[in-house]
């Protein structure tokens, strides 16, 4: 570090290289492998205590717990035959039509973002989306995007859509009929303009035909009990949603017990199961944590919310659309995982009404659809496809970012911001 560089300027500049190293991924070494060199060197270097990046590392257990159950559900849909079932159901239903078949992945993804997050969607429907692209013979890269789309674009349906709505409110979440009341033409609007956008930029694909069915098969023992166990972790979100409880603890015990539901009745030892998990996503997100810990202490916490505070006080709507559109840009370029957690913070600080609030949190939810590392769910779909053996560039992704994502974030935030004060 020169003498030139004081040591908020190496904070960002470590930040910054790390967060690209994560989107770029030189010499193809693994996101986690940025993300947890960047917070290393800041601990290295003094420029974060070791004690505060552990205090970092300590505030994203919950999130942790969530991925953690999210991914031994997945795993063991996808060991289980579940998805293969799934799979045939979608191809015959689409009765040739990759058009149709889009449109039954899309309609499954804004369920499963609503009712068990965005994380879920590309943990849970990426591997299945892949099996039914195999199964109709279709091009699969329009109906995987369709699943990285969506769970941004749902993903405040509901208040556990994203686990980055509770962090983006904290303890000011407003209760579920003032949350639909805020949100529920915000959420059609952007869940519209994404499908519009999407189907109009893949319309080429959706022309070629697919195939007609697909052979029928029973679903196995172990499958049913992995279906089950989504659709009771769904019912245990519900329920830790409305009871103001944190989301992981609940989603890991549901996967755990889940498993070894499922191992029990196959006679399966886990070791399998456990190896098979990507647990490269954990440090990674720590890392991204670290991150955000060393950001904060630069002073840029208080600079933000005094400017957001006084922004909204002067002109509330300037506030919500200049904090939306500037948080959407910077989930792309920091990840909206960090993003969150500061525009929380911020958020929080600033003591803004529950409006500009919103604003803030459809930029952190949706502006990631710009980039292929905008959000967590985005980079762990990133993952599931290439265990697929496929893959899409930092820059193919953008170019069709730039089409989908800014259409839904206006009309999102119109369709909030017009509401009274």
């Amino acid at each position: 570090m020169t003498a030139a560089m004081t040591p908020a300027a190496a904070v960002w500049l470590i930040a910054g290289l790390a967060t690209l190293g994560v989107i770029l991924r030189p010499f193809r070494w693994p996101e986690a492998v940025w993300a947890v060199a960047g917070a290393a060197l800041l601990v290295g270097l003094g420029l974060l205590p070791a004690a505060d990046a552990w205090r970092g590392v300590r505030r994203g257990a919950d999130v942790y717990l969530f991925l953690v159950g999210m991914m031994l559900l997945a795993e063991l849909a996808r060991r289980e035959g579940l998805f293969d079932w799934l799979a045939g159901f979608a191809v015959r239903a689409a009765r040739g039509s990759a058009a149709r078949l889009l449109a039954l992945v899309y309609g499954i993804g804004v369920l499963i973002t609503a009712l068990l997050s965005n994380d879920a969607t590309a943990v849970v429907l990426t591997p299945a989306v892949c099996a039914a692209a195999r199964a109709a013979r279709a091009r699969p890269m329009p109906h995987l995007l369709a699943c990285a789309f969506v769970a941004n674009a749902a993903s405040f349906v509901l208040p556990i859509s994203n686990p980055a709505n509770l962090v983006v409110y904290g303890a000011h979440l407003p209760p579920l009929a003032e949350w639909l009341r805020l949100f529920a033409l915000p959420s059609a609007l952007a869940v519209g303009a994404t499908w519009a956008a999407l189907r109009l930029t893949q319309r080429r694909a959706l022309a070629e035909p697919i195939a007609v069915e697909a052979g029928r098969m029973p679903l196995p023992r172990g499958g049913a009990a992995a279906g089950l166990g989504i659709l009771a972790t769904a019912a245990v979100l519900l329920w830790a949603s409305a009871t103001g409880r944190d989301l992981g603890l609940p989603t890991f015990l549901a996967g755990t017990a889940t498993t070894l539901l499922v191992l029990l009745l196959t006679r399966q030892g886990p070791a399998g199961v456990v190896a098979d998990v990507s647990w490269g996503v954990l440090p990674l997100v720590a890392g991204l944590f670290v991150l955000v810990e060393a950001l904060e202490r630069t002073g840029l916490l208080a600079t933000l919310a005094r400017l957001l505070r006084d922004t909204a006080a002067a002109d509330p709507a300037l506030a919500g659309w200049g904090g939306g559109v500037l948080v959407a840009l910077a989930s792309n370029l920091v990840n909206n995982l960090p993003a969150g957690l500061l525009a929380g913070a911020v958020v929080a600080a600033a003591e803004v009404p529950p409006r500009i609030a919103g604003a803030i949190l459809i930029g952190v939810d949706l502006g990631p659809n710009l980039s292929v590392t905008g959000s967590l769910a985005t980079i762990l779909w990133l993952v599931a496809i290439r265990r697929a053996g496929l893959d899409i560039g930092a820059w193919q992704f953008l170019r069709l970012g730039a089409l989908v994502m800014p259409p839904a974030l206006l009309l999102a935030l119109a369709a909030l911001l017009h509401q009274p004060f």
